[in-house]
């Protein structure tokens, strides 16, 4: 059976109820935390020892019939098949697998879905849907009100990883009431008014002028990741707006003395230049993630990329 990761984060008395989950997606991080959730419900619930295991190739309990439940957790999905699952279900305890997607567990993750004693849980980057219930959740179980201006900087803002908006929301949850407003919100998701943004916001002038700015802003290889992901979610904006009338309304409010600037920016694409920048899009995170001594050069690289491609 499938199940949503995030009925599980939201769900505060989670019980695992089947013997098998099989954890997969591609997000990591999300993936940590939903095996977390089971692995303290089924200790705080059952009272189990945790065990690891490598695989499922030649697996064996080892225990005896009065030893107490075991919460079994792989690393991996070798060995796992229906005949394996099979030898498994006379053990006395729970088994949880984590795997990355690929090619190779396709026919895994089908059998964990049909099966009616297993969970097959993916695990993908969040949503505007998903941030929203997170959220909502979070400000009701802390009591906390907020300006809606704040509230949608936020769902806009928040990270699609569950790590860092995790992180986010706790030093929100840290914050005292009086102190939650758009200032002390900007600075916990490190938005500055007259920071980084600025090189984004400097596409259309020379490109000295732009190079000032960025040798002046983006310092650290977490400067270059913050002004990327801020220029992605702009720039994404453009691709997925069909016209100029939708992507005036997906302009955030808190944006309002940029907004000319921005679409000025999106009446310079059409559907040839969004390929190409959705390609660079692409192409830049591959390499800022696996080439990280490079970022600082290649950081530059890209802001000018997007903008000749935006005046071309």
């Amino acid at each position: 059976m499938k199940l949503s990761p995030i009925n599980i984060l939201l769900d505060a008395n989670f019980l695992p109820n089947k013997k098998f989950y099989f954890i997969s997606g591609n997000e990591t991080t999300l993936m940590q935390k939903i095996s977390s959730i089971i692995v303290e419900s089924c200790k705080k619930n059952e009272n189990v020892t945790l065990k690891n295991i490598e695989s499922l190739d030649n697996f064996t309990d080892g225990g005896d019939l009065f030893e107490e439940k075991k919460l079994f957790l792989g690393k991996n999905c070798r060995g796992i098949s229906e005949e394996s699952m099979a030898n498994l279900e006379g053990i006395n305890g729970k088994f949880i697998f984590i795997q990355e997607n690929s090619q190779k567990i396709k026919k895994i993750k089908n059998f964990f879905s049909k099966s009616e004693d297993s969970y097959l849980i993916d695990c993908y980057e969040l949503d505007k849907n998903s941030k929203i219930k997170i959220l909502n959740q979070f400000l009701s179980i802390n009591k906390i009100k907020i300006d809606h201006h704040v509230y949608w900087l936020l769902i806009e803002r928040l990270d699609n990883r569950f790590v860092f908006l995790e992180s986010v929301l706790t030093k929100i949850s840290e914050l005292e009431k009086r102190e939650i407003n758009m200032d002390n919100i900007k600075k916990i998701l490190t938005i500055d008014d007259v920071g980084k943004e600025r090189v984004f916001f400097s596409l259309l002038k020379k490109n000295k002028d732009i190079v000032e700015v960025y040798k002046e802003k983006i310092i650290t290889t977490s400067d270059v990741n913050e002004l990327y992901y801020y220029s992605k979610y702009f720039c994404q904006l453009i691709i997925d707006s069909r016209d100029e009338e939708e992507y005036r309304k997906k302009i955030p409010l808190y944006l309002f003395k940029e907004k000319n600037f921005l679409i000025d920016i999106y009446k310079k694409y059409n559907s040839k230049k969004k390929k190409i920048l959705l390609d660079l899009l692409s192409y830049s995170e591959k390499v800022l993630r696996k080439q990280s001594e490079i970022s600082l050069v290649y950081g530059l690289r890209f802001i000018l990329s997007v903008k000749k491609i935006t005046i071309s």
